[in-house]
């Protein structure tokens, strides 16, 4: 079986090549934060591009964690993936945004990323529930 047979056939890969792209921008962010930003935008900005790039990093390790289980429930597994990312793109990306631009008017998004985590997070739970292998 070649590679691209095999990468159709398992879907969980699509979420360890997520995670490793995510993670590597959210190292990014962070250190660009660190050592690029300051004086130029506000302590809150800055503060604010470190959660969200800590956030993004955090949600990138959960993607490696549903590739590792999606066999055993990738009914739930799929969502609670897409929830997370959705998460990483309005919570971590609107704060990410905030603390290069030290701009607040998209900010409204923020919550909904949020929201985004909590239920991706719940749907790890509940498939935790459904496994039966």
């Amino acid at each position: 079986m070649n590679d691209k047979a095999m990468k159709k056939r398992r879907p969980e890969i699509k979420w360890m090549i997520a995670a490793g792209i995510i993670g590597a921008l959210a190292i990014a962010a962070g250190a660009f934060g660190a050592h690029g930003m300051e004086g130029k935008v506000s302590a809150r900005a800055i503060s604010a591009l470190d959660t969200g790039s800590n956030y993004a990093l955090l949600h990138a390790i959960a993607l490696l964690g549903v590739a590792a289980l999606y066999e055993k429930s990738p009914r739930f597994l799929e969502p609670a993936a897409w929830a997370f990312v959705i998460g990483i793109f309005l919570f971590s990306g609107s704060l990410i945004v905030f603390g290069l631009t030290d701009t607040t008017a998209h900010l409204w998004i923020t919550p909904l990323g949020g929201l985004a985590f909590m239920v991706g997070w719940g749907i790890v739970a509940w498939a935790g529930t459904r496994v039966t292998k």
